[in-house]
């Protein structure tokens, strides 16, 4: 029998979570009739939820042999509880998919047939269309992936879901990876391995609100770029480099008029002290942000710490 690994991070989803169970019930009866020799285990890994998600996962567990859990002391975000689940995962493959049905377990059977017959290592999702959200949302979406298509050499698919199925070859190099700072879509790209994607188009949750506001996703956009990523560690040299020319020239002029009596020295003088004070600021925070991270890597602490699980 080959073993299907389902990691399914929650955060305060009681809404959503029999709805996820349902649809996820008919793939697996569609499987059990497709591919006998599989089997499942669902790893619904709960990241500190305040809601009844942990009580409507441990009911679950109660009835059907094939859920587990993990339920984290307090939340620690997406990226530590994929990573929760890929460390507990036994399958020969392993799955990641949201709670909230924006990712079809529909979809799972034709991304099997991709890792098990046409020899793919992974088979990921990703959207065509953003319909159904806001447009600054999926404006600046769009121009994140297409920035970190320039200035990482680590591929990252524009519209890329977290959706997607390993072997267990890929799964453990995922693992290997052991930033504490973690930015899993930009992990699956380095590590390798042949990947199909298959497209969709983008669905809306099925229930309950999105936990994912403008500004974290702004944040995680951040700490995407920084953990594959020095473009802005280098742009800020180039940029100091010409200020540093054309306040140059600027002060040479300057010089020039002032002496001839055109100018006055208190605009000149706050002008350049202002322009290079703020430019100082500017890049001794993007130097910050990665010193910071570095920070954070050298101390070593566990990406999460499990309060309770069955695993």
């Amino acid at each position: 029998m080959k073993l299907l690994s389902v990691v399914v991070p929650c955060w305060n989803e009681e809404e959503v979570i029999p709805f996820f169970y349902e649809e996820m019930n008919k793939t697996m009866g569609v499987f059990e009739k497709e591919y006998p020799d599989t089997a499942f285990e669902l790893i619904f890994v709960d990241d500190g939820s305040k809601d009844r998600t942990l009580k409507l996962i441990k009911e679950l567990a109660a009835k059907d042999e094939r859920v587990h859990y993990i339920s984290f002391s307090r939340n620690f975000g997406k990226e530590a509880a994929l990573y929760a689940g890929f460390l507990n995962a036994k399958g020969d493959y392993v799955v990641c998919m949201d709670v909230d049905l924006q990712d079809p377990p529909s979809l799972l059977p034709e991304m099997y047939e991709a890792v098990v017959k046409e020899g793919y290592d992974s088979a990921a999702t990703r959207r065509v269309t953003r319909k159904g959200e806001p447009l600054i949302r999926s404006f600046f979406a769009r121009r994140f992936y297409r920035l970190m298509d320039k200035i990482c050499a680590t591929e990252i698919v524009d519209g890329a879901r977290d959706y997607r199925i390993m072997t267990r070859q890929m799964t453990d190099a995922v693992l290997s990876m052991g930033d504490y700072n973690r930015f899993t879509k930009g992990i699956y790209g380095w590590v390798g391995f042949n990947t199909k994607w298959l497209e969709f188009e983008n669905i809306e949750r099925v229930a309950g609100e999105t936990k994912w506001s403008f500004w974290k996703l702004l944040i995680y956009a951040i700490e995407g770029i920084i953990a594959f990523s020095t473009f802005p560690l280098e742009i800020i040299s180039w940029i100091g480099g010409a200020l540093s020319f054309i306040f140059l020239i600027f002060t040479i002029v300057a010089a020039v008029f002032y002496a001839g009596g055109t100018w006055g020295s208190v605009p000149f003088i706050a002008g350049v002290i202002a322009l290079f004070s703020s430019f100082n600021l500017f890049a001794i925070g993007i130097a910050a942000w990665y010193l910071s991270k570095t920070y954070l890597e050298t101390k070593n602490r566990p990406m999460y710490v499990a309060k309770e699980t069955d695993l």
